[in-house]
């Protein structure tokens, strides 16, 4: 014995020193190496440190949207707060706009492939035949005492050279007047923002988003966050406080981030006692601007104008809609700790659909997500109408969805609900738990997807919501092409990034939730995380460590597997072996007489392909002194026979196919129609991430053997998911079957 110990000992040691060399990498080691370390900024439980600091910008800004020549100009003061310890010598400013230019460095990129039969429209967007003017003219950006600042724009982003570092602790004031012509979103793969026109009436709805020159993040983590937009990785924007004067045609509706400060010099007396009406209503939307007025509104075309007056605080983007198309209707919600205005500005043309649905959606986003985070702080959520969109602002959506001659499928409809559901629920991620989407595009879609079809399963349990088994198809593709969850917003493949960035870390959530962790204690970590980092900005680092924390939870084989890699679930249940225990020695023939006795050495790894052999059958001895080594305690031989007496023994062989961990669901359908459902835990693997075996003592004789019965795990082949073994088609065969 003593020797066995030392020889342990050495054998430990020398893999100790090749570990050192070589680090291991199994299932189960640490996350350490693959996250950000935790500093005085971001500590190891995943909470913001003592010493977290961020930037803050806040915005004056006086805009014109002038409809004739379908362009923005804008003068816009920034007071810019340098809460880092570091002095700043130059500031990155974001210029989205630029990316419509031809010039633009993404042009082409998300469609470049040419084939025969093109459309007009996917030509295009591939070589903008019809070309068309675009980007922001920059007429001049000016210090407080109004004195010009030199400046140089590399496609997408503005450094603003400082004649005198910003020092730490300090701020500074400037100011920009731009321009730039609002482009056509049909012209447009991925276009977040433009115009889009209705030829019938000779009218257009503005969607204004990434519509003013914005401050960059500047971080503990990276410095300046000034990646170039290229469409698919979105934004990175600090917090801040805004006053914005919006000028439009007279006769227009606008929709907006922030609260309206001067309802009585852009709304008739008659639309602000509905208003307030409305916000005493909890039961139904009020119409503030009806069908019939909003049929009016689109034969005046206007020449004049007239300006609303929006505040926002402490948000981290603007954006406004307007159109004298707009039909406008409104509701309070109340939540805990406030009540919000839900309201939904739509033309005729979404009509019944968006007056039945829309504004009840939002109702329904608000109540789910302020359960399963915070109280949505804002005073009003807005969905507004527009053609093939979601795209998501603090207080304000747009969003797709129109019925065709007033008609919408179930699947339109549920489509329709689920994309407003989703953009208004994005106020929460990542709009207040401010994620860095142009690095990490699933922080934002894949946290706010797992609520939002929360909320779907919970309010419109009719419609279809994503489980683990939505994932099966795309985790059973080619892995020469997958990449894993961790890749960065713009480094993913077109065709996967929805799948990959929505979809995965939604069933992954949901996997913790409902089979890992449980509801109650997932729930409450979800819970932590999102209120540890409101109003901040969190790293996949700060998420990993605040589920652990707040847990007890040892998550790195989850976070590694599901996160990091592109491997899948698929559990094979190898064998199933049958034994009974002889109770006791002196009756062993008579046992023997009662069991049909395999012929087989029960040493063997023969693989049996049913029960129809009967089980094999153990006799167990007394334990010797000797084994008990210097205890003088011993067991009862005859109470540990009498225990097992009649009870039967399965032992289950698991292999480890796919190469992801997980829990081992089983469920045990008994010869007398019962049926029991054992867990094993994801630690079942620690000690062979291959191949595992488990002994069940069940007093059923059991019929059938099956893995992952309700289908938690996104198994990808539940082919070789039961015993006796059966010949099936796996989950993603059946999938591409009824393609």
């Amino acid at each position: 014995m003593r020797y066995l110990f030392f020889a342990c000992i050495a054998i430990f040691s020398l893999s100790h020193i090749n570990s050192q060399n070589q680090p291991w990498q199994g299932k189960f080691e640490p996350i350490d190496n693959m996250i950000t370390a935790p500093n005085s900024y971001r500590t190891a439980s995943g909470a913001p440190g003592k010493a977290y600091w961020q930037q803050r910008a806040d915005y004056n800004i006086k805009v014109v949207l002038d409809e004739t020549n379908n362009t923005i100009s804008g003068h816009e003061t920034i007071t810019y707060y340098n809460n880092s310890p570091d002095d700043l010598s130059y500031l990155w400013i974001q210029l989205e706009q630029n990316v419509n230019k031809k010039g633009s460095e993404d042009f082409g990129n998300m469609k470049n492939s040419l084939k025969d039969g093109m459309t007009t429209r996917q030509m295009q967007f591939l070589t903008r035949a019809i070309d068309f003017p675009a980007g922001y003219s920059i007429k001049y950006i000016k210090d407080s005492d109004g004195n010009a600042m030199k400046s140089l724009v590399n496609n997408t982003m503005m450094k603003v050279l400082l004649n005198t570092p910003l020092k730490s602790g300090d701020s500074l004031t400037f100011s920009i007047s731009w321009s730039y012509p609002i482009t056509d979103r049909s012209l447009f793969l991925l276009s977040r923002e433009g115009y889009e026109y209705f030829p019938e009436d000779d009218n257009t709805v503005y969607l204004i988003a990434h519509w003013f020159p914005r401050m960059a993040v500047y971080n503990d983590t990276e410095g300046w966050q000034n990646q170039q937009f290229q469409r698919l990785g979105e934004f990175a924007l600090e917090f801040g406080d805004y006053d914005v004067e919006i000028t439009v045609p007279e006769d227009h509706i606008v929709a907006s981030t922030g609260s309206l400060q001067n309802p009585e010099s852009v709304l008739t007396k008659t639309q602000q006692e509905r208003m307030d009406k409305a916000r005493q209503s909890f039961d139904q939307p009020v119409m503030i601007v009806t069908q019939k007025e909003a049929e009016a509104n689109e034969k005046t075309k206007s020449k004049k104008q007239k300006t609303w007056r929006f505040t926002a605080k402490n948000v981290r983007d603007f954006a406004f809609a307007s159109s004298r198309k707009f039909m406008w209707d409104a509701q309070a919600v109340k939540l805990p700790s406030n009540t919000v205005m839900a309201m939904s500005f739509y033309p005729k043309e979404g009509l019944p659909v968006w007056q039945e649905e829309s504004t009840k959606a939002i109702m329904h986003a608000l109540e789910v997500y302020s359960e399963a985070t915070f109280d949505y702080p804002y005073p009003v959520a807005i969905s507004v109408n527009t053609s093939n969109i979601g795209m998501e602002f603090p207080m304000i959506s747009f969003n797709g969805g129109r019925p065709k001659n007033g008609k919408m499928s179930k699947n339109a409809k549920a489509g329709m609900i689920g994309t407003i559901v989703h953009e208004v629920g994005h106020n929460w991620f990542p709009m207040i738990v401010s994620s860095d989407e142009r690095k990490w595009m699933w922080m934002d879609e894949g946290l706010n997807t797992f609520i939002h079809q929360r909320t779907i399963a919970e309010r419109y349990p009719d419609f279809n919501s994503t489980t683990p088994k939505s994932i099966v198809p795309f985790m059973s593709g080619d892995k020469n092409i997958l990449r894993p969850i961790m890749t960065t917003s713009d480094n993913e493949l077109l065709s996967q990034f929805g799948a990959n960035f929505y979809l995965k870390p939604t069933v992954g959530l949901q996997m913790l939730r409902n089979s890992i962790v449980g509801k109650e204690l997932f729930d409450a970590a979800f819970k932590e995380y999102a209120n540890r980092w409101k109003y901040k900005h969190p790293n996949p680092a700060d998420l990993f460590r605040t589920l652990e924390d707040a847990t007890a939870t040892d998550l790195d084989w989850f976070f590694r597997g599901w996160f990091f890699t592109t491997d899948h679930v698929d559990m094979e249940l190898s064998n199933v072996k049958w034994f009974k225990v002889y109770e006791e020695a002196q009756n062993i023939e008579n046992q023997k007489q009662n069991i049909q006795v395999k012929t087989e050495d029960t040493s063997t790894n023969a693989t049996a392909h049913d029960f129809s052999s009967g089980p094999e059958v153990i006799k167990m001895k007394d334990t010797p002194d000797n084994a008990y080594g210097g205890f003088l305690s011993r067991l009862d031989d005859e109470a540990v026979r009498q225990q097992l007496s009649g009870k039967n023994l399965y032992e289950v062989t698991i292999k480890n196919v796919g190469g992801l961990v997980m829990p081992v669901t089983i469920e045990w359908i008994y010869t007398d129609g019962s049926s029991e459902i054992n867990q094993l835990p994801a630690d079942i693997w620690r000690r062979n991430e291959y191949e595992v075996k488990h002994t069940f003592v069940k007093d059923k004789e059991v019929k059938t053997v099956n893995l992952d019965p309700n289908f938690e795990f996104a198994d990808t082949n539940t082919g070789n998911n039961s015993f006796p073994k059966k010949e099936t088609a796996s989950e993603f065969d059946s999938f591409k079957n009824k393609q």
